[in-house]
């Protein structure tokens, strides 16, 4: 069993991103389990890098994570839409508005994770965590979306979905009251989901396939 953990480089005038720190403390705690890739915050690019991640690692399980500021807790995402509608430039300039992903695909595709389990157990171990129903439109979401897109018409063995974290204290300090969590309890839950999904990979899918 291997599992490809992904994360964001920082966009959007910040110097870092928690997604990446976390996914690589995951890495260097699970070595024989989980391996690491970060992606550009850019539309298109990042899953094209993702695509080659895919290849060279030949994972059974795909989560990738990103960042959501204002979000005070985990978010297992549940739903990926074929939408781009970028509220602020991605780290290319590009910024799409009411655009979709991909032509002619499906409007959106459910994760083939096992998100009610994965937050009964964050949970039962203290990470704060929730089931959300919006991945955004901004690169996060094109990276979900394009991975649930490609796992139901190029690699149909591998399951997958996205996971968004909270800001890090350090990025909320000095700008008022904005909800942030830890890297440490950030890093503690993703191992929980790392493991919980290589455990028990014959039940992950619980809704899977897409809206049509």
């Amino acid at each position: 069993m291997r599992v490809l953990m992904t994360g964001f480089e920082p966009f959007g005038g910040e110097q870092i991103n928690p997604s990446w720190m976390a996914v690589q403390r995951v890495a260097e705690q699970l070595p024989d389990l989980v391996v690491c890739h970060q992606l550009p915050t850019v539309f298109g690019a990042a899953l094209e890098e993702l695509r080659v991640a895919i290849e060279d690692h030949r994972p059974q399980v795909v989560i990738c994570t990103g960042q959501a500021g204002g979000r005070p807790s985990i978010s297992l995402e549940r739903v990926a839409i074929n939408l781009m509608d970028a509220r602020i430039p991605d780290n290319a300039g590009q910024q799409p508005i009411d655009e979709p992903i991909f032509e002619g695909a499906p409007s959106a595709y459910f994760t083939t994770l096992p998100v009610k389990r994965l937050r009964q157990q964050l949970t039962a171990q203290g990470v704060p965590s929730d089931i959300s129903y919006t991945a955004g439109t901004f690169v996060c979401n094109d990276v979900f979306y394009g991975l649930m897109h490609d796992l139901s018409t190029r690699h149909t063995g591998i399951k997958g979905g996205f996971v968004h974290v909270p800001y890090l204290p350090e990025q909320v300090s000095g700008r008022g009251w904005e909800p942030s969590m830890a890297l440490e309890t950030i890093v503690r839950g993703l191992v929980i989901v790392a493991q919980e999904c290589a455990q028990n990979p014959a039940e992950i899918v619980a809704v899977g396939g897409n809206i049509c």
